[in-house]
């Protein structure tokens, strides 16, 4: 295969008609030149150049080759260049994976680099499986998946925010006039469950089997956002996620006693690229935004280490 350094001494040559010239517009020797213009001449198996007291002239073969030859230049240079700006966060492709749940947490800094990174091109794929995530960053469909831990071990995590895990329920329900609601009071109560294939069912079964809690679930949905909303229209309550709730949430917001949180965590193949960092790095910066009449209804004595804007 023709080393990019010769095919750089044909075009030299084509250019500037004479190898000394070459060789100074590549700030190169005379002989360096001519032993690349040779090796060329060798892997062709043709005559590239004939040499007269004129200088030197291009044979049919070279000047066919010259063409291909600057494509190939410009093909490595452009590539140099997509390198760097993807390094610089100037440029190239970032692939994001996301929970359903947390389109929320990644919308506002996706925002931010469509503004000052606009030669960043973002492409997003949800999921409401952990699963389906892994098998994401597994695959190499996404450069990084933002989902809640835990995640398994062969996976490279960085964790980003901490996010709560609130109570909703329609006004005037019982459990909306405690300042915070015990897991335990969660008995036997109507309650808004999510369908099997998305996450938070399998992983809410669990957390309320440990505490010896079964409430009653009247109706299932896959969609995190969909829960809170259907209590909020009164039929039962639900659990959810902070980030699941938007402004003007119609319904009620509890914390639970004691406050009950996930870790939000980046979760790469590897250590992740520069382009990858420096989105990560921002998610942590930005964390969960929580809508403020969400903030004023949580309990006032229930601490919250969520970054909030």
């Amino acid at each position: 295969m023709a080393s990019l350094r010769a095919l750089e001494c044909l075009v030299a040559v084509a250019d500037s008609g004479s190898i000394t010239q070459a060789a100074r517009l590549l700030h190169s020797s005379q002989p360096a030149v001519s032993h690349q213009l040779a090796s060329l001449e060798r892997e062709t198996g043709t005559v590239l150049l004939r040499r007269d007291p004129r200088g030197v002239r291009l044979t049919p073969a070279g000047r066919a080759a010259v063409a291909d030859a600057r494509r190939a230049i410009e093909a490595a240079t452009s590539a140099v260049r997509s390198a760097r700006a993807a390094g610089e966060a100037t440029g190239g492709s970032l692939r994001l994976g996301c929970a359903q749940s947390l389109v929320s947490v990644l919308a506002p800094v996706i925002r931010e680099w469509h503004r000052r990174h606009p030669e960043v091109a973002i492409t997003l794929r949800e999921s409401t499986a952990a699963d389906e995530l892994h098998g994401f960053v597994d695959s190499d469909e996404v450069d990084l998946a933002l989902m809640p831990a835990p995640v398994p071990g062969r996976f490279t995590i960085t964790t980003v925010a901490e996010e709560e895990i609130v109570l909703t329920a329609p006004t005037g329900h019982p459990l909306a006039e405690q300042p915070t609601v015990r897991l335990e009071d969660l008995e036997g109560v109507p309650f808004v469950h999510y369908a099997a294939e998305n996450g938070l069912s399998a992983w809410l079964d669990r957390s309320f089997a440990r505490a010896g809690v079964r409430p009653e679930p009247v109706m299932r949905t896959a969609v995190t956002t969909a829960a809170p909303q259907l209590a909020a229209a009164g039929l039962g309550i639900a659990v959810c996620p902070v980030s699941a709730l938007s402004d003007g949430f119609p319904g009620e917001v509890r914390s639970f006693s004691p406050r009950w949180v996930r870790q939000l965590v980046a979760v790469t193949s590897a250590d992740p690229d520069p382009l990858a960092a420096r989105f990560i790095r921002n998610l942590r910066n930005h964390g969960v935004h929580v809508p403020h009449g969400v903030r004023t209804q949580l309990a006032a004595d229930s601490p919250t280490s969520t970054k909030t804007r």
